[in-house]
Order: structure tokens, then sequence, then C-alpha cells
């Protein structure tokens, strides 16, 4: 099966960014991906204003009319918006959500790990969701993770035991010193040690290659990547917006699982301290 991920800058406006990742969404489904990935932050980039103004359910109308376009291309889509949440103090916080839709799913995870790293605190304005998501497209198992969420392995290993071939990740990386390192190592380890697929595609660094390395916040670092369940990557992105597509055949989950039983050897540890 041909998976994309999809890496492009968003903005504050909604109908822009609809209409890049429209334009990008079937480009990838023109070169026969049947899952494309976009980033987090589709529908409105991080650092662009108040995320509830413009938060909507997933029957609004932006993610309705991705969900239209997954069905006219006969296709899933998978990319980060913002779901209304609760109310704290004189805030009101969002979902954080990786929508999943296409012919006859049309659902959604929300980030579970909050980015509450170096010196940022998006749970001020975004709430932790709870529970983990898979779905079923086409004979794979997909599992749903979203950005900062990959410094936790547990997540990805209980994904995988739960049957998941394939771990989708839109992201919106921040770029500074030795970010770009991190992110590397992270999502190879990720999909190492949840012997899976994994497909991750992030905001391009606005400003591209001239910004490079700069401190920023989580508005993008590009590196999109596509990584084999034994950590190699198979295709990775630059700094500037495009398209990588890699053909994956899921039959190999279940040898490299066999050879390297990391989810069935893992234990329960008696700790001992004297």
């Amino acid at each position: 099966m041909k998976i994309a991920a999809i890496q492009i800058t968003t903005s504050a406006n909604k109908e822009d960014n609809l209409a890049k990742a429209s334009d990008y969404i079937e480009r990838a489904a023109a070169q026969g991906a049947k899952v494309v990935v976009c980033p987090e932050a589709l529908s409105q980039a991080f650092d662009s204003g108040r995320l509830d103004t413009q938060a909507e359910d997933l029957d609004g109308e932006f993610c309705s009319r991705l969900k239209e376009l997954a069905e006219k291309l006969n296709i899933l889509i998978i990319g980060g918006v913002f779901n209304p949440a609760d109310q704290v103090g004189d805030i009101n916080r969002v979902y954080n959500t990786a929508l999943v839709t296409g012919p006859g799913i049309h659902t959604g995870y929300q980030k579970i790990h909050t980015y509450d790293a170096f010196k940022y605190r998006e749970s001020d304005t975004v709430k932790p969701g709870e529970t983990l998501l898979t779905v079923d497209f086409e004979g794979a198992r997909i599992g749903l993770a979203v950005c900062f969420d990959v410094r936790f392995p547990e997540q990805f290993r209980a994904l995988a035991r739960a049957g998941a071939d394939l771990i989708c990740m839109p992201t919106s990386w921040a770029d500074g010193k030795g970010k770009l390192e991190q992110w590397r190592l992270l999502t190879a380890a990720r999909a190492l040690d949840s012997t899976s697929f994994l497909v991750a595609a992030g905001q391009a660094r606005p400003g591209g290659n001239a910004k490079a390395g700069e401190e920023s916040g989580p508005t993008g670092i590009g590196h999109s990547c596509i990584v084999s369940p034994t950590g190699t990557r198979l295709q990775e992105a630059g700094y500037e917006e495009e398209i990588i597509i890699a053909d994956l055949d899921f039959d190999e989950v279940a040898e490299i699982r066999k050879s390297i039983p990391v989810l069935d050897a893992a234990q329960e540890f008696t700790m001992l301290h004297r």
C-alpha cells in the first residue's frame, strides 16, 4: 500500500489551509497513495492566534470537506485539527486532534501528551485526550499519535499490541539546537520498539532552509519521514514543502515481529533498592 506524508506550512486562515492541503492531497492520491498523512495544526498553525475561536467539531466545515475529499479520492486522510474541549478560567481549551477520515471512517484521536516542555505549555490551551485509537483500512490496522506523543514509547507499544501495522503521526515539531537530531532518533526508536511502520508528517519549516536550526516554537521543522519496523528511514523530507511516498508491505510487520519479538518479550520488573 502506498502511503504519503504531506509536508506543508499552514497559517491562521482555515480556507487557505484547506485549499493548500487539498491540492497536496490530490497530488499524492494521483501518485497512488491510499493513506495520506498531513501535519498537526493543519486547520490552524500554532502561534497564529487563539485556537478556540476557530475550533470546530468533527462535523464542522473543515473536517467535513476533508471527508468529502477522502471519499471522492477513495483514500484515508489523517491530519491535525482543533476541537472544542473545556473552559479553564477565562481560557477555552481545545483538543489537539488527529482527524481520520475516509470511506466509512470519520473519527479522531485526541493527543494525550501535551507539549509542556522547552518553556512551552500546550496544556494551557489544549486539553489532553485519554484514549488511544486504531482504525482498519483496506486490510491494515492503523494507530494514531500526535507530535509530542513520540517521546512516550509505551503509547506506541500499546498501539502495536492492539494490532497496529502502521502508526501515523501528524506533527509540528519545534526547531532549535539538537531538535532535528532528537526528531530523527525518536521517530526511528518508536518504529523499532513497536516494530511498526511509522509515518510522521510535519509542518514544513517556516522560512524554509534559510531559517533552519534557529530556535522556534512548535511551528515546524520539516523532515517528515516514513520509517520501517526496523527503524530504517525509507523516505525523509527536507525543510521545505513537499510530498514523500513509500510503498509499504504490511506482511513484513509479522515477519519482523517474529525476528525481533520485543512486544512479546517485554517484562514487568520487580524493583530492589539497597
